[in-house]
């Protein structure tokens, strides 16, 4: 008797056991739970009253960041805003969005809009690479809110991104059109170096308004210094994304304010004190070695640099018109060697197709390079019949200035070359 006893005890505990281990330990399915979570999403995203404002990372251009601004409404319709460019900072566009579990909670706008322009593979949409544009998202997952920010992450390419609940002030700045873009003057300068001066420091700055970025320039302890950061529009400027900070002079900039044009200059404030971007005839930070290393990089590979249009002169791109010349492929700078000039060729394409020949052109001796990082051209003889010459003419008499050019390395494979005399005249070398 105690063995059968003891039997049901054993049993009865062991089904005590079962039923504890297969008790839910939420009250609700999973789909139910998801349903809850997207519900929890969508009446956040309708229900802030001034609607939200965005930033976005994209992942192909690392430094760089747009703003916008964005409405949500219950019939999964949203109006937005951007920074991206004039137009899109004025004219507000309607699309369509949702949400959906992908693996987690995610935002999805579902339709072509301002925030798809950065994601458009034709990079004349948005300045970026043709194929893949900016390589930013439009398919977001959703990591969580902090306080009034719901954190993002693109699905494709990672791209970060915020959204922050806007405040009355925002959402009117943007519907009554008060966006500050008074940077985008910086376009309307003729020379190619602009000098950040604020109440404490100067710097070279360099502004892409199609990526958003801003690039400033300083020497600090002798020791060149160079800096790039994005930046969004706001209602009275530009704020910094990340802030600036040269901690040698102890100055953080985090926004520039009250941004104007003032006929000849951008004035603006830089914490609370007057600033200006002005133009510069020469760099606040010189490369002493950029001239000769951009030409030796051609003559000690036996090859030459090359110009798909002619100089920028005064704000006009391919100023003297080398390109009504018939059937030219490009302009071309070859260095020569211990037994031949420098050759600054026009190449033009033969009739019956085949590879560009140089027709006509200018021969140089080898040029001078001086201490204060300039390239000075040594004109021997021109040589050939060009089938239009001022073309050629205006290019020669520009390339004799004595004052030389100023080289400025912009990327691995490219050099812009700058007129010394007054900064307005410059041509994009490619090797």
């Amino acid at each position: 008797m105690r063995k059968i006893t003891l039997s049901l005890i054993l049993i009865l505990a062991g089904l005590y056991a079962c039923k504890k281990e297969t008790d839910p330990v939420f009250d609700k399915s999973p789909d139910e739970r998801i349903n809850d979570t997207l519900h929890h999403y969508q009446q956040l995203l309708v229900q802030a009253p001034y609607g939200w404002k965005a930033l976005i990372y994209p992942a192909g251009v690392p430094g760089s960041v747009f703003s916008f601004y964005l409405q949500f409404n219950a019939s999964n319709r949203v109006q937005m805003f951007s920074d991206i460019n004039a137009a899109s900072t004025g004219t507000v566009k309607e699309s369509s969005w949702r949400l959906k579990a992908l693996q987690q909670p995610s935002l999805l706008f579902d339709t072509y809009s301002y925030i798809h322009v950065l994601c458009d593979p034709d990079a004349g949409e948005n300045g970026g690479e043709y194929g893949q544009g900016l390589g930013s998202d439009f398919e977001f997952a959703i990591n969580g809110m902090h306080g009034d920010t719901l954190v993002l992450t693109g699905r494709f390419h990672r791209s970060k991104a915020v959204l922050i609940k806007a405040t009355q002030q925002d959402k009117d700045d943007y519907y009554q059109h008060r966006i500050n873009r008074g940077i985008d003057s910086i376009s309307r300068f003729l020379t190619y170096f602009k000098k950040l001066v604020t109440a404490t420091a100067s710097y070279d700055v360099e502004v892409n308004k199609n990526l958003h970025q801003i690039k400033l320039r300083w020497t600090a302890n002798g020791k060149v210094r160079s800096v790039v950061t994005g930046y969004h529009y706001t209602a009275s400027g530009v704020a910094l994304s990340p802030a600036f900070k040269d901690t040698a002079r102890d100055v953080i900039i985090s926004s520039i304010e009250n941004i104007r044009w003032a006929g000849s200059s951008i004035t603006c404030e830089i914490n609370k004190a007057a600033a200006a971007i002005t133009e510069s005839v020469r760099p606040e930070v010189l490369d002493i070695s950029a001239p000769e290393r951009w030409y030796r990089t051609a003559q000690d590979n036996k090859s030459y640099w090359q110009a798909a249009d002619g100089f920028h002169v005064n704000g006009v791109d391919d100023a003297f018109d080398i390109r009504s010349i018939p059937s030219l492929a490009g302009m071309v700078y070859w260095p020569g060697d211990e037994s031949s000039a420098d050759v600054l060729g026009f190449a033009i394409t033969p009739a019956q197709g085949g590879q560009p020949g140089i027709e006509f052109g200018v021969l140089y001796y080898p040029p001078t390079f001086t201490d204060d990082g300039r390239v000075v051209f040594n004109e021997y003889r021109v040589f050939g019949t060009p089938p239009v010459a001022a073309p050629v003419n205006n290019t020669r008499a520009l390339m004799k200035g004595k004052s030389g050019f100023y080289i400025v390395r912009t990327s691995e494979k490219t050099y812009d070359m700058v007129s010394a005399s007054d900064g307005k005249s410059w041509i994009t070398w490619v090797f």
